[in-house]
């Protein structure tokens, strides 16, 4: 099957690809888009030089005119190079990079693929401390002179899996704050998932909700339990009489953990027993918050008399 090319398509095939912005544009392919339809002109791209604008008026029929300066300056190419001693391992420079030619890790030093660096100045800006030198390294020649078409034909292909993969992570992302937004209807999204054929994406979407909801049940499975060995402990005390002195009037200090303890069952479902008194509301709050199972000290203060 014969390919058929649109104007922008040819436009961009005689960009050099190093996707630098200079343009105006974000990348090569909206500035060829921009070209066609004439937003754009065709002598804004620096590092396609004087034959770069050659190349787009020949294809267009036009004249050739000068490079716009406001753009920048036809240069010898450049490569970007990260100094060791002073990269902290930022990655905001990988993030910048338009090719993937930076290699790194967070806190770990990074490191240029010169092969692949196109010399686009777009990772200087966002390097927080300055490590980045942007060197010529194609003597006196500029331009299309600095740069081959199997350069141009492999940076686009880098871009373009780049753009792809960048894609796919936004997908996945607002996937993931799908499903945290729907809760339990998600869940009910994947019963009907299997009659209904609905899209692999949704059911992977609903299939994370419902992990997320058994982690919530075993956390009140986990609490309800702590609650139980607090009550236990707490009557068997009593046995002993070595209960809590005060029941009726505590401080205001204590009421209020009690209150932020009933309020934290609340909303985690399990305040569906009544509690017995203020002090197994206090325990309570003390399982919850992984502290001892032991009923606190009561307060010098708030002491009943014997």
């Amino acid at each position: 099957m014969t390919e058929i090319k649109t104007l922008a398509d040819r436009i961009e095939d005689l960009l050099p690809q190093t996707q630098c912005t200079k343009c105006g544009y974000p990348a090569c392919r909206p500035y060829a888009e921009a070209v066609a339809c004439g937003e754009a002109n065709y002598n804004q791209c620096p590092p396609g030089g004087a034959e770069g604008v050659a190349r787009l008026a020949a294809l267009l029929g036009k004249p050739v005119i000068p490079l716009n300066s406001a753009n920048g300056v036809e240069r010898p190419r450049p490569l970007a190079v990260i100094d060791e001693q002073l990269c902290i391992g930022c990655t905001l420079c990988m993030q910048a990079c338009p090719v993937d030619a930076i290699v790194g890790a967070p806190k770990q030093m990074h490191t240029v693929v010169a092969e692949l660096c196109t010399g686009c100045d777009l990772c200087v800006p966002p390097c927080p401390v300055d490590c980045i030198s942007m060197p010529p390294v194609t003597g006196e020649s500029t331009g299309w002179n600095a740069w081959s078409q199997a350069q141009a034909d492999a940076a686009r292909e880098r871009h373009d899996r780049r753009e792809a993969r960048l894609a796919r992570d936004r997908e996945a992302a607002e996937a993931r704050a799908a499903a945290r937004r729907t809760g339990g209807v998600t869940a009910l999204a994947t019963t009907d998932a299997s009659s209904n054929n609905v899209p692999a994406a949704a059911t992977s979407a609903a299939s994370a909700t419902s992990v997320t909801d058994d982690a919530d049940a075993k956390k009140r499975a986990i609490i309800q339990a702590a609650l139980e060995r607090a009550r236990k402990k707490k009557e068997e005390l009593a046995a002993k009489g070595q209960g809590p002195l005060n029941t009726e009037q505590v401080s205001a200090d204590v009421q209020a953990q009690i209150d932020a303890a009933e309020a934290r069952r609340r909303r985690l479902g399990l305040a569906g027993k009544p509690a017995e008194k203020s002090t197994e509301n206090s325990a309570e709050n003390l399982a919850e918050d992984g502290a001892k199972t032991q009923p606190p000290p009561t307060p010098a203060g708030t002491r009943n008399p014997r």
